[in-house]
C-alpha cells in the first residue's frame, strides 16, 4: 500500500540581492546554485514579479510539487526569502521528507554564495555521482576525510592537489553531517552526504570561471571518488 502523505518545508533566509537578482536566481540562473530545472512541466498559478513566485507541478491521483518564494526587499540591496515547498511524497514518506528538508538549508545557503560571490555570471554546471560503495553510513565521512576537511569549519581555507582533480584552492563555506560546500575564486563545489537518505553520495561543480569543461570534470571527479570508495 503506497505511504501517500503531504509536506510542507518551510524556510527564511536573507539574501545578499534585490528581488529582482533573486527573481532571475531562481527563476533562469538554477543550475548556478542548484541544478537545471528549464526542462521542469511546472505551471506558475502565482507570478508576481519580483517579490511573489508560485511553481506548481501536478500529477495524477491529486499529487502536486509546489515551490513558492515570498520575496521582500531590505536595505542595502538585500533581500528576504521566505521558501514554501509542499507537496506529496509517495512511499518512504519520512526518508523523503528527512532528505528534502536538510536539502533545502544547504540549496538556499548556496543560492546566497552565488548571490555574493558570481551573481549573474555564465556557469557551467556538472552533476557527478559516487560508486554505489558510498552508500555505507559513514559514506559521507570518508570523502571528507579523502578532501582533508573532516575537522573544518565554515570559513576554513582548502589548499588541496586532488588525484586527477588538480589543485583546488578555497574555503569551506558550508559543513555539517550531510552536506560540504567549497568555494574557489571560480567555482562552487556541492558535496551531499545522500548515504544517509538512501542513495549514493552525489556531488555538484558550479563553474564560473569561463573555462568550463562538464565533460573533463564529470570524468575527473568521477575518478577521485572511485578511489576514495574503492
Amino acid at each position: 500500500m503506497t505511504d501517500q502523505r503531504k509536506f510542507e518545508i518551510v524556510y527564511d533566509i536573507e539574501l545578499p540581492g534585490t528581488p529582482e537578482r533573486v527573481w532571475e536566481a531562481v527563476t533562469k540562473d538554477t543550475p548556478a546554485w542548484m541544478f537545471p530545472t528549464d526542462q521542469w512541466p511546472a505551471v506558475r498559478p502565482v507570478e508576481e514579479y519580483p517579490t511573489h513566485l508560485v511553481s506548481r507541478m501536478e500529477g495524477p491521483g491529486g499529487w502536486f510539487n509546489q515551490l513558492e518564494h515570498v520575496v521582500e526587499p531590505l536595505d542595502g540591496g538585500r533581500s528576504r526569502l521566505h521558501y514554501v515547498h509542499s507537496g506529496i511524497f509517495a512511499d518512504n514518506w519520512d526518508e523523503q521528507y528527512d532528505g528534502a528538508s536538510k536539502h533545502t538549508e544547504f540549496y538556499l545557503h548556496t543560492l546566497g554564495q552565488y548571490l555574493q560571490y558570481f551573481d549573474g555570471g555564465p556557469v557551467v554546471f556538472t552533476d557527478v555521482q559516487a560508486p554505489a560503495a558510498s552508500q555505507t553510513t559513514d559514506g559521507f565521512e570518508r570523502l571528507k576525510k579523502a578532501l582533508d576537511v573532516a575537522g573544518t569549519a565554515p570559513g576554513g581555507t582548502v589548499d588541496l592537489e586532488l588525484d586527477g582533480v588538480g589543485s583546488l584552492k578555497g574555503e569551506v563555506d558550508f559543513t555539517n553531517e550531510h552536506f560540504l560546500g567549497l568555494r574557489t575564486a571560480g567555482s562552487l563545489y556541492r558535496f551531499f552526504g545522500r548515504n544517509a537518505f538512501g542513495a549514493p553520495v552525489g556531488m555538484t561543480v558550479h563553474d564560473f570561471s569561463g573555462r568550463g569543461d562538464s565533460e573533463a570534470t564529470a570524468k575527473a571527479w568521477a575518478g577521485f571518488l572511485e578511489k576514495v570508495y574503492a
